[in-house]
């Protein structure tokens, strides 16, 4: 009871200090049109990128009877997250500004089986002609220092529109399940509020070394399946393979 209040007062206090301002209602009134817009040709951007790790993925599984991919997250930051950052960043709040100085406003994260599995899917999607790299953070080989681990890529993908073909920004990312389930946890643990400072160090502390263990686990069960396909003769999937006409042809789809 105390938490669903606390949050409510939360809840208001960011409705006083970010959505009620002159400025912001400003910002609605003239540009809601093109908000729309714009938010519109952010979906379309993560159903083409969507689109090609699925292509991917069917083509792994034709090819090398296995599936790298074992879901697909996406989504559109919400305007007030969007406004917030603007507001973070002394942005001017207008669409142009999104556009240009906002790479995370489509997202999509995919979750891989295996840590290979992430840096062969990113080749993948990077070798294809109409996929320009904006910037990539790799947090697996260098982890935060809460011990965060996840692949980084802000690409600019065309979509296609009734008069124009347009290029548009998504964030890509690249996990395995282990790294996925950790993040989800650390973000419930370490957004609780009301934490006293004494407990802020050790769960810090503790959050690190689960990092490490479920690294620990990714790196064992990665061994274990290349040991498996090495005693068993398997075909399995190397970046030089990934630009074969077949798959030029199925990422074209």
């Amino acid at each position: 009871m105390f938490e669903e209040g606390y949050l409510q007062k939360m809840r208001d206090q960011f409705v006083r200090d970010t959505i009620l301002t002159d400025e912001f209602m400003d910002f609605i009134q003239q540009n809601m049109l093109p908000m729309d817009t714009l938010m519109a040709y952010y979906r379309c951007a993560i159903m083409e990128v969507e689109t090609k790790f699925k292509v991917l993925n069917e083509q792994f599984s034709l090819r090398y009877d296995r599936n790298p991919i074992e879901s697909i997250k996406t989504r559109v930051k919400s305007t007030d997250g969007i406004m917030k950052k603007l507001k973070k960043k002394e942005l001017p709040l207008s669409v142009e500004s999104i556009e240009k100085n906002i790479n995370d406003v489509a997202g999509i994260r995919v979750i891989c089986s295996f840590p290979e599995d992430i840096y062969l899917l990113a080749d993948c999607l990077l070798q294809q002609d109409d996929i320009r790299l904006i910037e990539k953070k790799d947090y697996i080989k260098k982890p935060k220092e809460s011990g965060y681990r996840s692949l980084h890529l802000i690409v600019a993908v065309p979509i296609f529109l009734q008069n124009e073909k347009r290029e548009m920004k998504v964030e890509v990312q690249l996990r395995t399940i282990a790294m996925d389930f950790w993040a989800s946890l650390e973000h419930k643990v370490r957004y609780k509020k009301n934490i006293p400072e004494s407990e802020t160090e050790h769960l810090a502390k503790e959050l690190q070394d689960c990092a490490e263990v479920s690294a620990s686990l990714d790196e064992r069960m990665q061994n274990i399946r290349n040991r498996l396909a090495e005693v068993s003769g398997e075909d399995v999937p190397k970046n030089t393979d990934m630009g074969t006409p077949l798959l030029r042809r199925l990422t074209r789809l």
